[in-house]
């Protein structure tokens, strides 16, 4: 790799190494690993796999990229000769915006664990040239501003592929596809088809975020997830979910030509994974495309049906997405017909109307399409999928009892270990060797090592070193943090049910304790990363009581030498490598039964960090594999939160009339200190929504989080049984790898064994 990187800048730059600045080597060092990527054989087989999906949260990719093709520490070492650093480089690359959170994560996971394995599949998504948006922090609230990230030299291939593809009222563009190469870990090579518009306009977009959500032809692949508050903006995802699944439907379709098949022979050449409901739209526009190749209805509907597998990845009625029938007449007429047909083949086999396609309300329901007209639905945690089977899809369930499966989600290692946690790689493999790395299962190992008071020793060493640096980064920021006090962390997308204000609250009940003079033993700091929807105020007004905490506590002599609050800016995927490995409490807080899984949760626990956190999502099989002892739980049942949602009994006015101390820190929201502080509208909504619905039922478990965490902050002062827990944490996260998640679904329902 050294040799390549050596050729590229004598022919670019006349120069070696030693004599070029860091931009000019991190392009060389960019050039060649493409280079060595596609040199690398594609993984092809019969059958191939079409992972649809509105997001691919990837990351940088330069060091991961190293990694898999085994060359990071070649290049490393190359580097620190020529007085550069692999850090430097990483500071040059962009990070793509291609996703927003943890859907976006996984099915980046997915990529690297479908290369790893040697199965033939390849990602499809659009190529976003500002993605969902850089956060700023201004006046203690978020701004959004573009989040550009595609350069002259970049990790994008333009290729020869173009389709056109055509909307309602004679509006007709024309595609262009790019490829990113995806490296398997010592393997071979897939790819992610990424689509583009070339007529796209990114001068249209004014200040902030806001463009003209009407003009199509230079608007499609600007932002992901436009503002949906109006019927424009509503009316523009359709848009853009066509436009991906069209172009996706055309390509698969020319690859099985390409192959020599038939398209009567469609589920022998391809099986489509699509992603949460966004790629629904591919079933209809498959059966359109092939009825258009002339092969009947009746045929084309069966064909589609046997290719198409649906993940679910939520219960929350706003995420299972529906579409008012009139706004697909407009923007995709050709396909209303088909819908009408599916609807129609649905009530001639049931009766119950809680399976329609089309509801009375002329609404369409995305997720409806998917488990009639695909093979397989599955959820993503084994909490989640017993929801869906006894509760929010149990019509389904009854009908396709044999289709229903679970895949609990995964992480990738190699980025989550291997490149964010050098230091924990390099003592497991000095301890278990390197088998690990291929096959996480044997991380078991690392449990023969709980009471080896060397090893822990080792651990805790380990876990400060990622404090500091991540002190050291945060202080290039201008913010200064304690590496020797507990590093508390929640981060994740903002959202009420993940519960960031049931945090805060914490926080308003930490500030209050020390300021009666109860003090902590150890300093405590409280890391937040998020960002909200543009249009979720509520979400808005928690980053806005957040970051006002922040000030109220750095400003409080009393209290800033034993409780820091910082909410990072722009939380992405290159502050997560930095954030997860520097954590010894992560915050997995979410309203039981409302979390599908959660993979953050898994990437600390692989790091060493102790879970906090209610029995949801993947948090349950955590609890699971590491016992009540090596983490701590809190809160009601999934069980118990899902019969009072069924009873409409939870009321927040009665929880806070029966105990005084939860009303003092809710009431501290409206307070003297935070109102001198922060912005009073936004601080009296947050408190009246907290008061009068509190929907996700933060204070329902705010008395049991508060004692279950001062717990957590005690058992921490007793190091060596903290470090146990880490090891034992660490040991049992094996489980989570997404080799083993894909290795599933390719068990289950891919099965993509046969080879060309």
């Amino acid at each position: 790799m050294k040799e390549r990187v050596e050729r590229i800048l004598k022919e670019q730059y006349q120069k070696g190494c030693g004599e070029c600045s860091a931009e000019e080597v991190y392009t060389a060092l960019l050039q060649a690993v493409k280079e060595e990527m596609a040199a690398r054989k594609l993984t092809e087989g019969k059958k191939k796999l079409y992972y649809i999906s509105a997001e691919f949260l990837i990351g940088k990719l330069l060091a991961g990229n190293l990694i898999n093709l085994g060359a990071y520490e070649e290049i490393d070492t190359y580097l620190k000769e020529h007085g550069f650093s692999m850090a430097q480089m990483e500071e040059l690359e962009p990070e793509p915006s291609l996703g927003n959170g943890g859907l976006g994560r996984l099915a980046a996971c997915f990529l690297d664990s479908i290369a790893t394995l040697g199965l033939p599949g390849d990602g499809v998504g659009l190529n976003y040239h500002f993605g969902l948006f850089r956060q700023r922090f201004e006046n203690h609230k978020q701004m959004e501003e573009p989040n550009p990230w595609i350069e002259d030299q970049s990790w994008l291939t333009k290729t020869d592929v173009s389709y056109e593809v055509s909307f309602g009222g004679g509006i007709t563009v024309k595609s262009r596809m790019y490829d990113i190469d995806v490296a398997g870990y010592e393997a071979g090579r897939n790819k992610l088809h990424l689509f583009d518009l070339e007529t796209v306009d990114e001068g249209i977009v004014e200040e902030g975020i806001d463009f003209d959500k009407e003009d199509v032809k230079r608007n499609l692949t600007l932002f992901l997830y436009p503002d949906d508050s109006d019927d424009a903006g509503r009316m523009l995802r359709i848009y853009q979910q066509y436009f991906m699944v069209s172009n996706g439907a055309q390509l698969i379709l020319d690859e099985i030509r390409q192959k020599g098949g038939k398209l009567t022979e469609l589920p022998e050449y391809a099986v489509i994974q699509i992603n949460d409901t966004h790629p629904t739209m591919v079933i209809p526009e498959l059966i359109r495309l092939l009825m258009q190749e002339g092969i009947e209805q009746d045929e084309a509907i069966r064909l589609v049906s046997q290719t198409c597998a649906y993940t679910n990845h939520t219960i929350l009625a706003e995420a299972l997405e529906t579409w008012p029938l009139k706004y697909l007449e407009k923007v995709v007429p050709q396909l209303v017909p088909i819908i009408k047909v599916l609807d129609e083949r649905v009530r001639a086999t049931t009766k119950d109307r809680k399976t329609v396609i089309i509801d009375r309300k002329k609404q369409v329901h995305m997720a409806h399409i998917c488990i009639h007209y695909g093979f397989s639905t599955n959820g993503v945690a084994a909490l989640h999928t017993e929801i869906l089977k006894e509760s929010e899809l149990k019509a389904f369930y009854k009908l396709y009892p044999e289709r229903f499966q679970n895949k609990t989600n995964g992480i990738t290692f190699r980025r989550w270990l291997l490149y964010s946690n050098q230091e924990l790689t390099a003592l497991i493999e000095r301890l278990i060797g390197d088998g690990f790395k291929r096959d996480a299962d044997e991380l078991k190992k690392l449990a023969e090592f709980a009471g080896d008071e060397q090893v822990l020793e080792e651990l805790l060493a380990i876990k400060q070193k990622k404090k500091q640096d991540l002190a050291d980064y945060l202080q290039t920021k201008g913010i200064v943090v304690n590496p020797a006090s507990i590093f508390d962390i929640q981060i994740k997308r903002l959202h009420e049910y993940k519960r960031q204000q049931m945090n805060a609250l914490y926080l308003i009940y930490k500030y209050l304790e020390i300021k009666k003079g109860r003090k902590p033993s150890t300093p405590l700091t409280m890391l937040f990363g998020a960002k909200a929807a543009p249009a979720y105020i509520i979400a808005k007004d928690i980053i806005h009581l957040i970051l006002c905490l922040q000030e109220l506590c750095e400003k409080d002599p009393e209290v800033s030498p034993y409780l820091k609050v910082v909410m990072v800016e722009n939380y992405n995927v290159s502050l997560a490598e930095k954030l997860i490995p520097a954590c010894d409490i992560s915050e997995q807080i979410s309203l039981a039964s409302k979390e599908a899984s959660g993979t953050g949760n898994m990437k600390f626990m692989l790091n060493g960090a102790v879970t906090l956190g209610t029995m949801d999502g993947a948090n349950v099989e955590i609890f699971d594999l590491v016992g009540r002892e090596n983490m701590y739980l809190f809160g009601e049942s999934s069980d118990t939160v899902i019969e009072h949602y069924k009873r409409e009994d939870y009321h927040p006015k009665k929880v806070l009339a029966e105990d005084i101390r939860l009303q003092k820190l809710v009431d501290f929201i409206v307070g003297p200190e935070l109102m001198a502080i922060g912005d009073e509208e936004n601080l009296t909504r947050l408190y009246n929504e907290i008061v009068g619905k509190d929907w996700f039922m933060a204070l329902l478990d705010l008395k049991d989080y508060i004692i279950t965490k001062e717990w957590a902050l005690e058992d921490y002062e007793d190091r060596k049984e903290w470090a146990k827990k880490m090891l034992i944490n660490i040991s049992q996260a094996g489980y989570f790898s997404s080799d083993r998640t894909i290795a599933e679904y390719n068990r289950d329902i891919w099965k993509l064994s046969e080879k060309m």
